[in-house]
């Protein structure tokens, strides 16, 4: 320990070469309880969230329509539509109403379909698999695209190119879907006759899933869909991954890289393109809910078999079972995705575990 002379007499120095070993550096196995901590206390907050919108979901039945009257018509006599609401429950009170509902939607059951009269659990693993191989496709593309513009329009600026990147980022942020959807349709099906408009094409079905992934019809037809639903995650992933990979290239520690004369490929992408894409993964993590969950116009542009074509149907005929296992559905993959998303954070990010134990 070392004594320096100030207005207060001899004060001791900490010597800086001497650090305090954080206590998570310390004992690696608290790591686990903080875990196992950080992982209830956000499954107790998903939970809570599924409750509410099960609850918003529920409502819908009381306030769009009477599915007594969509079963069995207008002219259905007294008795019958007594005992069908005696059959569905609907003469009990809202509580006892709203937990059965609740019940039912755990084990995946939301009745049958107003239009189709089929259950709704049915139609919904049939138009899951579409939805969610036109979302994986699209998300893919954004990444493979997004990522490099954006690093190529951060490293450089003012040319050409990197202008041409932000010039079509903007209009990618700017034009809506289906106006996206209907010029592609226009110039590489009516006018190119390249790629088919329309439908999922040929699948094949493995167990319960379809998939069109291993056809080459399906790959035809996916092209345009996919790059419809993939333009405004592109461009956001592109201006993104810009504006972070430019705030990482201002830091002291990337000058002190140039400074020990490390050369300008493993600064931008072993030490900068590494951290800037640590924000991007909760981007990237939530777009894909958004794909999934909003694929609606681009499903219904093209005609997409998939969910979000079988929610536009239910809409138009007020099919209110099909309406609320949609939403129970997306927000339980944005739950998910949620909690997958904080659990990359906790692990790759080591201030939250040590927020967690300050709090503990």
């Amino acid at each position: 320990m070392e004594f320096t002379d100030s207005s207060l007499g001899f004060l001791p120095r900490e010597n800086p070469r001497v650090s305090t070993p954080s206590p998570l550096l310390a004992c690696p196995f608290n790591f686990f309880p903080l875990m196992l901590a950080f992982v209830l206390r956000r499954l107790f907050q998903a939970v809570i969230v599924m409750i509410a919108v099960a609850f918003f979901a529920f409502m819908l039945f009381q306030y769009v329509g009477d599915p007594v009257v969509f079963l069995l018509g207008q002219d259905a006599r007294p008795e019958q539509i007594a005992q069908l609401r005696t059959d569905l429950g609907l003469d009990q009170s809202f509580f006892i109403q709203f937990v059965h509902f609740l019940g039912n939607a755990v084990q995946g059951e939301f009745g049958l379909s107003l239009r189709q009269g089929a259950r709704v659990s049915r139609l919904i693993a049939e138009r899951f698999p579409a939805t969610l191989e036109l979302s994986l496709v699209a998300a893919v593309l954004a990444l493979v695209v997004g990522v490099p513009m954006g690093v190529y329009a951060a490293l450089k600026r003012g040319t050409f190119v990197s202008q041409l990147f932000m010039t079509v980022s903007l209009l990618g942020v700017s034009l809506p879907t289906f106006l996206i959807g209907i010029l592609l349709i226009l110039f590489f099906s009516v006018m190119l006759g390249w790629f088919p408009s329309f439908g999922r094409g040929e699948v094949q079905t493995l167990g319960w899933w379809s998939t069109g992934l291993l056809t080459r019809d399906g790959w035809h037809h996916i092209v345009l869909p996919a790059i419809t639903l993939a333009i405004f995650q592109l461009t956001l992933i592109t201006r993104l991954v810009r504006s972070e990979m430019l705030e990482v290239l201002r830091t002291d520690y990337i000058k002190f890289a140039r400074a020990r004369g490390l050369s300008s490929h493993a600064i931008h992408f072993g030490h900068a393109l590494k951290n800037t894409l640590v924000p991007v993964i909760t981007i990237i993590g939530l777009q894909l809910g958004t794909l999934i969950a909003f694929s609606i116009i681009t499903e219904a542009v093209f005609q997409w078999p998939g969910m979000g074509l079988l929610f536009i149907q239910a809409v138009t005929f007020a099919d209110v079972p099909v309406m609320a296992a949609y939403l129970c559905l997306v927000a339980l993959i944005f739950v998910v995705i949620n909690l997958v998303v904080d659990l990359l954070y906790f692990v790759v990010d080591p201030r939250l575990r040590v927020g967690n134990a300050g709090g503990h």
